[in-house]
């Protein structure tokens, strides 16, 4: 992987060579008024300025279902630091907050209160309901920079700047990853609309790979055990006793639910594999259910980066140190804090790219679309959103980085698998995802 990328960052690289270059970088931060649309101001980083910059960063926190407070916390952090260095081009970026309570409505209502701020992009965020906050975004022509990739939306919205493949692409490289290591492959999946589609994106990654489809096992959205279909898992698994099976869940936040009845039930079967995407399964998760003696110990993980020990995430490392140093919200190693440092190179290479000019929505979306690349150091392919992506026969015109980093769970910690990415382009473009 690193063999085919620009290893340089969009970020400056060291103090003493920005005293030397012209002033790079800003952000500075705030927060939304509204307690009501989950909006707070951040400690430290208010005040107003005319030469500020309005951005947003969003996240669902304190719920009871996914949280990722690390994402609004990693913004604040590169705003501090990009503040401290006097900013971009001589701007001071303001950065506001917003909970979406994962709701739709919440996720409105963060939408909104960025159009109706003048935010120029939303920037690193999460959230499901892409169906919600599209709208108010496209109506104020507000670029969304380097979301989550947890809905459609963010792959087809034209102003949608995605920075990775989303489920899309994990789900297709873990079925590629796991093609030659397993045999019969269980799913196990929401009896939904939005479960529907994982069975044909790992398929499309085990048939690319010579393996036989995935035996489908639906499961209830509402269950709160899952004794039986763990029970079912494993007997589908061993349905072949020439080669060891392996078990796919994929239940969004009951998969620890899961993951528990399925270890407990395992002792029976202590051949099985698991397998996930980073979406479910992060290093927290492994530590949290018993490292090297856990489910996960000898399991594929596909994730959009590179591993969190990897050298090219010593500057956000560093960042995290200087600007945020005890804050238990950021974890270095979670894809959400990852997709936010991505995102905010991105937003500092339109800024950069911009100059002098007005900055305003609309001429950081020109500037997104008028073929600007963007080099991450090598933490993703350089990024560049056309008109039509290589994936918009296959309805996911703004997916341009399909890139999925095979992980493996060794002695407890995740490791990496593939010495390069694997480039699911091919595979989503035959794939029947109908």
């Amino acid at each position: 992987m690193t063999g085919r990328r620009d290893q340089r960052s969009t970020f400056p690289p060291s103090a003493h060579r920005r005293r030397r270059a012209t002033a790079l970088s800003a952000v500075a931060m705030t927060a939304c008024a509204s307690l009501a649309a989950g909006c707070g101001v951040v400690p430290g980083l208010s005040g107003a300025a005319d030469d500020e910059i309005k951005v947003m960063t969003w996240a669902p926190q304190q719920t009871s279902a996914t949280n990722k407070p690390g994402m609004p916390a990693m913004a604040s952090a590169i705003v501090r630091w990009l503040n401290s260095q006097g900013g971009v081009n001589g701007h001071k970026l303001k950065l506001l907050t917003c909970n979406d309570h994962n709701t739709s409505v919440g996720a409105a209502n963060c939408a909104q209160r960025a159009a109706d701020q003048n935010v120029v992009a939303v920037v690193g965020s999460y959230s499901q309901f892409g169906d919600s906050y599209f709208a108010p975004l496209e109506g104020a022509a507000t670029p969304y920079i380097g979301g989550y990739g947890v809905s459609n939306e963010e792959f087809t919205s034209p102003v949608s700047y995605p920075v990775n493949g989303g489920q899309l692409t994990l789900l297709a490289g873990l079925g590629e990853a796991l093609a030659d290591s397993c045999g019969p492959v269980t799913l196990v999946r929401p009896d939904s609309i939005a479960g529907d589609q994982l069975p044909q994106l790992l398929d499309s990654g085990l048939q690319a790979g010579g393996h036989a489809k995935s035996i489908d096992q639906l499961a209830a959205e509402d269950l709160t055990e899952y004794d039986k279909q763990s029970q079912k898992a494993l007997e589908n698994a061993t349905s072949n006793p020439a080669k060891t099976g392996c078990v796919v869940p994929e239940l969004g936040d009951r998969t620890a639910t899961f993951m528990d009845n399925f270890q407990r039930a395992r002792n029976d079967y202590p051949k099985v594999k698991t397998a996930a995407e980073v979406g479910s399964v992060d290093q927290t998760v492994i530590n949290s259910t018993g490292g090297a003696s856990g489910p996960y110990e000898g399991s594929y993980i596909t994730g959009w980066y590179p591993v969190a020990s990897d050298s090219r995430w010593d500057q956000m490392k560093k960042v995290i140190s200087k600007e945020a140093f005890g804050d238990n919200r950021i974890d270095p190693a979670d894809a959400g804090v990852q997709t936010t440092w991505i995102a905010y190179q991105v937003l500092v290479a339109a800024l950069k790219k911009i100059g002098d000019g007005e900055v305003t929505a609309d001429s950081v979306r020109r500037t997104l679309n008028d073929g600007l690349k963007v080099s991450t150091g090598g933490l993703a392919p350089t990024l560049t959103w056309p008109y039509q992506g290589k994936l918009a026969a296959a309805g996911f015109s703004r997916l341009v980085n399909a890139d999925v980093n095979v992980q493996t769970v060794k002695g407890g910690l995740l490791q990496s698998a593939n010495k390069n990415a694997l480039d699911m382009t091919k595979i989503l473009e035959d794939a029947d995802l109908s």
